[in-house]
């Protein structure tokens, strides 16, 4: 039996039209800084000093540009740019994996601070403030080629991590307080303590208890230590340090013994979120906040002002603290292989009295 085989017409009518190349715009192909000069009748080199931010550009001319790369929906190459300058733009952050406010705004305020400054953030977080999270964490953070590091450093442990950090990277820690032979910022814990406890004893009040957070923090020890610097400096009897974690549970805890002693008439508290409970305590025991005890916080979260009654406490200023880490952290980076003197910078606190604090009852 025969086949029959199809041939292929080679009519040119029967062929299928082969399609036009459709040109690309610049928007698919991604724009180039030529495209960006072309655009705005400018030079190369002016385009450059533009993206760069450099002061000696004419604003009309410099207004041209941005237009042209907004129009052309131009991004600067990082990649390419790093190559040349051997700088990423990029600073990692070491941070706590944790729910508490502290650490949490300092976190938020370093990351504001560096994104106004145009730089991209890369964040580390670890679950355990010891020696070998905090340095696997900086080992990733390095490996990305971040320009510094930041480390939130409630514990010595972190400081002493990033000493190990490779020769050049420079590196500041935030929060805890001063540790010695490293770039610091931090809130006067003492400072504040001092006002919180001067604060209740202005008031009228004999003495001032305090429920503190885990004294193996150096900011929980700090705040120790300005509460007993001021009653000692007062002449004022020192009550036993009571302490905990720093949750509203360990504050309802220790709440409730205090509230049962009837000559308790002041307490301050290492954090609001401590103080929450104490408020809780002293309500079930029949205690009365402020009319039979004044009760005072410490970093004055967003919520405070809305307990039951409004909380007095000590003001931190976490984006201050952002801002004047990421200046420490640049001036560092200024200098030949990130060489890092040791430096402390110290953030003041402030007091915020509401409703929780007032003299004692006859």
């Amino acid at each position: 039996m025969a086949t029959s085989e199809q041939v292929p017409s080679t009519d040119p009518a029967l062929e299928p039209p082969t399609p036009t190349p459709r040109p690309r715009t610049g928007k698919e192909r991604g724009s180039v800084m030529r495209d960006v000069a072309k655009l705005a009748g400018v030079s190369h080199q002016t385009v450059s000093r533009v993206i760069n931010e450099h002061p000696n550009v004419r604003a009309e001319t410099r207004e041209r540009v941005l237009a042209a790369m907004r129009s052309l929906n131009y991004r600067r190459n990082l990649a390419a740019r790093t190559l040349a300058t051997r700088e990423s733009r990029t600073l990692g952050i070491v941070g706590f994996e944790t729910t508490l406010f502290g650490p949490e705004s300092m976190l938020y305020g370093i990351e504001s601070a560096a994104r106004a400054a145009g730089y991209l953030v890369s964040v580390a977080t670890v679950r355990d403030l010891s020696h070998r999270p905090v340095l696997e964490a900086v080992d990733r953070l390095v490996q990305h080629g971040v320009d510094g590091i930041i480390a939130i450093a409630p514990k010595p442990a972190v400081t002493t991590a990033l000493t190990h950090a490779p020769a050049g990277m420079a590196c500041v820690a935030v929060g805890g307080d001063d540790q010695g032979g490293f770039p610091t910022v931090r809130v006067d814990n003492a400072a504040g303590a001092r006002l919180a406890t001067r604060h209740l004893l202005d008031l009228g009040h004999a003495t001032v208890h305090h429920v503190a957070g885990p004294l193996d923090w150096p900011e929980a020890q700090a705040r120790v230590d300005g509460w007993r610097e001021t009653l000692y400096a007062a002449g004022a009897v020192v009550p036993p340090v009571t302490a905990g974690w720093w949750d509203a549970a360990a504050g309802y805890e220790q709440g409730r013994r205090l509230a049962e002693d009837p000559s308790v008439t002041a307490v301050f508290c290492a954090n609001d979120r401590i103080a929450l409970g104490v408020l809780r305590a002293m309500h079930e025991s029949g205690r009365r906040v402020p009319d039979d005890v004044s009760v005072v916080g410490f970093d004055d979260m967003p919520d405070s002002g809305y307990f039951l009654p409004p909380l007095s406490t000590v003001h931190q200023d976490f984006a201050e603290l952002g801002r004047r880490a990421l200046a420490l952290l640049l001036r560092h980076l200024a200098l030949p292989d990130g060489d890092a003197p040791p430096e402390d910078v110290v953030v003041a606190p402030r007091l915020t009295p509401r409703a929780s604090a007032a003299p004692p009852s006859a």
